[in-house]
């Protein structure tokens, strides 16, 4: 028999949900990964993969960083007890890692954004990008690189 601790670390990574609206609104300039504070039936929820972070961000207020409208649905067999599906979590990071996001956050134009949600040895991550938002022109030019870049694939398929 597997004990459950070996079983996770087997697993490596479980992607919960992708927000793939992020590339397409921003230019993410860094990464970076945090843990999250959260309930039992949040955990529940997420393993079941009911998230939706579409229109989430991350904020630091007072030294920690928040994170704003992830939707983590409510779990169906939960009782009473059951957790606010849009509350605030809080990201566990560096106090250092807190202090350069702050500063960068503060300068013009730049956001944090969660990027991917997902499971890594039993716990639960999100991916936050740095980023800075795109302009019109800018998501047109990346939609004009995409047909293109598809457009030649198709033609490579087609000739062999």
């Amino acid at each position: 028999m597997i004990c459950r601790f070996c079983y996770y670390e087997s697993m490596g990574e479980k992607l919960i949900c992708n927000n793939k609206k992020a590339y397409h609104e921003y230019f993410i300039e860094e990464k970076f990964e945090a843990g999250m504070v959260l309930t039992g039936t949040e955990v529940k929820s997420l393993r079941l993969g009911k998230a939706n972070m579409s229109d989430s961000f991350a904020m630091v207020k007072s030294g920690e960083a928040f994170l704003h409208n992830l939707h983590i649905s409510p779990y169906a067999f939960g009782n009473r007890e059951n957790h606010d599906p849009e509350r605030m979590r809080k990201l566990l990071l560096h106090k250092t890692e807190i202090v350069k996001l702050f500063g960068r956050v503060r300068e013009q134009g730049y956001s944090l954004v969660p990027l991917r949600l997902y499971f890594k040895n039993g716990l639960v991550k999100v991916e936050m990008g740095l980023a800075k938002g795109k302009k019109l022109y800018d998501k047109r030019e990346d939609m004009k690189k995409k047909d293109h870049s598809r457009d030649m694939a198709q033609a490579l398929k087609a000739s062999r």
